[in-house]
C-alpha cells in the first residue's frame, strides 16, 4: 500500500498538465475568444498553462510545449503564427524570469501556483509574463507602430483582465 501512495502525486502530475492543455484550449477557443469589450479587452487565458508548467521542466520542453500551444491556438483561431510566436516568447523568457524573481536561498514549490509561491512571488511572475506575451501578440498582430498608444491600451488593457481571471482561477480552480 505504500508503494502506492508513492506513485500518486507522480499519477497526478502526469494527469495535471494534459487535462489543463485541453481545459484552457477548449475554454479560449468556446469561450474566450468570443469575448471582444469595447475592442479592448481580450482574455487570453490560456497563457496560464505556460504560467503552471513545472520550474524544474527543461526549457527546450518549455518551448515545445508553449509552440504546440500556441500552435492549437492559432489552428482553432484561425490565425497564422501569432499566438504560437507570443507563447514561445513567453516561454523562452520564463525560466530569466523565474531566475529574476527568485531568491537563490529561499526553498521553493516545483509547482509555481498562487498557493505554493506566495502572492507577491506569483504576482511579479505572472505580470511579467503575460505582459510582455499580449504586448507582442498585439503589435505583432497589426504589424504597425501606426496606431501605437492604441495598441499599446489594448495591450495593457488585455492584460489586466488576463490577469485578474488568472488570479481569480488561483482562487476558484488552482487550490492545492
Amino acid at each position: 500500500m505504500n508503494v502506492l501512495t508513492d506513485y500518486i502525486p507522480a499519477m497526478r502530475t502526469w494527469i495535471r498538465y494534459p487535462v489543463m492543455f485541453v481545459v484552457l484550449v477548449l475554454l479560449q477557443v468556446l469561450l474566450f475568444n468570443q469575448i471582444h469589450l469595447g475592442g479592448f479587452l481580450n482574455p487570453f487565458m490560456y497563457v496560464l498553462f505556460i504560467l503552471l508548467l513545472p520550474l524544474s521542466m527543461p526549457r527546450y520542453a518549455v518551448l515545445l510545449l508553449s509552440f504546440f500551444l500556441g500552435m492549437t491556438i492559432d489552428w482553432f483561431s484561425n490565425s497564422p503564427g501569432l499566438h504560437a510566436s507570443a507563447s514561445v516568447l513567453m516561454g523562452f523568457l520564463r525560466s530569466p524570469v523565474i531566475s529574476l524573481i527568485t531568491q537563490k536561498e529561499s526553498e521553493q514549490s516545483d509547482y509555481p501556483g498562487l498557493q505554493q509561491t506566495g502572492w507577491r512571488w506569483f504576482l511579479t511572475y505572472a505580470v511579467f509574463l503575460v505582459v510582455i506575451h499580449h504586448l507582442f501578440l498585439f503589435f505583432i498582430e497589426v504589424f504597425s507602430f501606426e496606431n501605437f498608444f492604441r495598441t499599446l491600451l489594448r495591450s495593457l488593457a488585455s492584460s489586466v483582465f488576463t490577469l485578474v481571471m488568472i488570479f481569480l482561477s488561483q482562487f476558484i480552480i488552482f487550490r492545492e
